[in-house]
């Protein structure tokens, strides 16, 4: 099956290629590994556009574009897990692979892949839900609405769970007019077993990788879970609350009349992007051979993955380019010789985590900087100053890329910018496909005394 059989209409009768959510990680990292990259990527995200109106009327612009690309509230009932994960596998036309990889969405484990040669399966998809009535500061009523919602979605789809997400600094006037779920399958899909059974070589092997960062996080039944906020921006669970200065001037910019106090006893759960545990069971259950790769931090994953690239093909290593959220190219950087560092986001922590990895490692003669503006202005967001820092990083000084600064940190850029910054880089022999051994055992090396774990 090929994804231009699967882009057509599903079972349920909503085109699963508008269901996952197009300015998601999800998304790039999908369409980047397995080479299928569509006309999509050189949209611009829903944060990124109308930089041209006054902060009010572009709010409410972007709440209402927003509320016109989301899933209709009225046919979530229609959502079939199945037929996206159809969809995914769709994406890759090999007839075999080497290995697979599955997991937490990570754009180290997107290189990792075009390096062994495998496919890159999510264990969740992220969606958004229109929400009539909706207000950013209102979480009370964003979670009453998602649990109807999340329902309806659980009843027709038994193999998966729904995790919520309530974010206003990341998501800013759209938590206002949409809400977020996470789809996360518990059981493995039956069309990823018919993948790992049919198109994994007969002595391929898998691998799951899991985040296993916590947040507070609220139960609302046994498959539908909220939470407030999310890990991935640099925040910290307290950030979300009145007296945090920063964050009510955030509510006051979007219009919010009020905040609910966040309960602090709130019991802490792997976060949106871990995926559910029991997926492993499942996996070890198909009797190929499988690992797990269990990380607390994604920069560990980062700086591992990187060092492992850059062992494997001695010639990469006099350049490096340190990629951000969905600003990311796989194929070009491996074709080119580059060294990749993935940043999760532009945190000021994650560009922090990136710097003392540059400056752990061997010097690179020059370090390309891709930072992806987050769409939002903080305290937790990096400056310009410290994305060109890292560039001093090389011999030789490399200017940051200039649109991408233009547009920072207010408005994101369109995924497919990285592909044409990286196609610049002179291409250079390509090194043959990886082992999954040869990668376990070096990552086990390297990660073991940071805290990544293998199982």
């Amino acid at each position: 099956m090929t994804i231009y059989e699967t882009m057509s209409e599903p079972r349920g009768g909503l085109p699963v290629d508008n269901l996952v959510c197009a300015d998601s990680l999800c998304r790039a990292l999908l369409s980047t590994v397995s080479g299928t990259v569509g006309g999509w990527v050189a949209r611009t995200p829903l944060l990124g556009r109308r930089g041209q109106l006054p902060p009010g009327r572009r709010h409410f612009e972007l709440a209402r574009d927003a509320y016109a690309e989301a899933v209709p509230h009225d046919q979530v009932g229609s959502i079939d897990a199945d037929a996206i994960a159809e969809w995914i596998v769709g994406h890759y036309r090999e007839d075999q692979y080497p290995a697979v990889l599955l997991g937490s969405p990570h754009g180290s484990a997107a290189h990792l892949a075009v390096a062994l040669g495998a496919a890159w399966l999510p264990t969740s998809v992220p969606l958004t839900v229109s929400w009539p009535g909706g207000s950013v500061g209102d979480w009370p009523g964003a979670l009453e609405w998602g649990a109807d919602l999340a329902r309806l979605i659980t009843a027709r789809n038994p193999g998966i769970t729904v995790r919520q997400v309530h974010d206003p600094l990341r998501g800013g006037p759209l938590c206002g007019a949409t809400v977020r779920f996470h789809l996360r399958w518990a059981t493995l899909p039956a069309a990823y077993e018919r993948f790992l059974r049919t198109r994994l070589a007969p002595d391929g092997s898998t691998l799951l990788t899991r985040d296993l960062r916590t947040w507070p996080v609220t139960a609302v039944s046994a498959r539908h879970s909220f939470q407030v906020g999310s890990p991935v921006g640099g925040s910290e669970p307290e950030d979300y609350a009145l007296a945090n200065p920063e964050f009510r001037r955030v509510l006051e910019t979007l219009g919010a009349a009020s905040w609910s106090h966040i309960d602090p006893e709130t019991p802490q759960r792997y976060a949106e992007r871990s995926g559910e545990p029991s997926l492993g069971v499942d996996l070890a259950r198909l009797g190929e051979s499988s690992h797990k790769l269990l990380y607390a931090r994604p920069g560990t994953l980062s700086a591992c993955v990187a060092d492992l690239l850059r062992q494997w093909r001695s010639d990469a290593g006099d350049r490096c380019v340190i990629e951000c959220g969905r600003l990311l190219d796989p194929w070009l950087a491996r074709a080119g010789g580059l060294v990749p560092y993935w940043a999760e986001s532009a945190a000021r922590s994650t560009v922090e985590g990136a710097e003392m990895w540059l400056a752990g490692s061997d010097r690179f003669d020059g370090v390309a900087v891709l930072p992806e503006p987050p769409g939002h202005t903080g305290t937790h967001v990096a400056t310009l100053a410290q994305w060109r820092a890292l560039a001093s990083f090389g011999r030789r000084r490399e200017p940051i890329d200039r649109f991408a600064a233009g547009r920072y940190p207010t408005l994101p850029v369109a995924t497919g910018h990285a592909t044409r910054m990286l196609a610049g880089a002179p291409l250079r022999p390509l090194p043959p496909v990886m082992p999954m051994a040869y990668a376990i055992d070096r990552l086990r090396q390297s990660g073991s005394s940071l805290g990544m774990l293998f199982t």
